[in-house]
């Protein structure tokens, strides 16, 4: 399956999440959804992107959105993060890379001077309507979530083009 571009509907693809249940993307049509992928559940930046996506919940929730985190954590891992941090958002557990792939987020990145398979930092803005209509690759945490809902805003207001 080629990987998802702007402008095209996102794939409808069951995965396992957060609280022992599954879902598609496309169970969320007529709500925008951010869904933010990281590398590493219980990591430093990826639990400051977490609080940071949890700090604005509010602000996401009066846009009608619903936040999503997704990596390759098994299931188990991802229930841990989410009641430690006490995200207000469910996790996906991607075990087998499906919804990665979709999307294009597994890259090889330089770790310790030698070169890994992992999740690039990436967020993705898809609209009520079930199609992908923004998206921020090698994302750098700090004021990222902010810069998201600024967008989301714009997108809800009509002046995203």
């Amino acid at each position: 399956m080629p990987a998802i571009t702007i402008g095209n509907p996102v794939p409808d693809i069951e995965l396992p999440v957060t609280g022992d249940k599954h879902i598609k993307l496309t169970d969320f049509h007529g709500k925008p959804i951010v869904l933010y992928f990281y590398p590493k559940a219980s990591t430093p930046g990826c639990t400051q992107e977490g609080l940071d996506f949890s700090a604005l919940i509010a602000k996401f929730r009066r846009q009608s959105a619903i936040i999503l985190g997704a990596s390759r954590d098994s299931l188990k891992a991802q229930d841990n993060f989410k009641q430690k941090q006490g995200f207000p958002f469910d996790l996906i557990a991607d075990k087998e890379e499906k919804l990665c792939h979709a999307f294009d987020v597994i890259k090889m990145k330089s770790m310790y001077g030698r070169q890994v398979r992992g999740i690039e930092r990436s967020t993705f803005l898809i609209d009520e309507s079930g199609y992908l209509r923004w998206e921020w690759r090698k994302v750098k945490v700090k004021g990222h979530a902010e810069e998201v809902l600024d967008t989301l805003k714009a997108m809800r207001a009509g002046k995203l083009a």
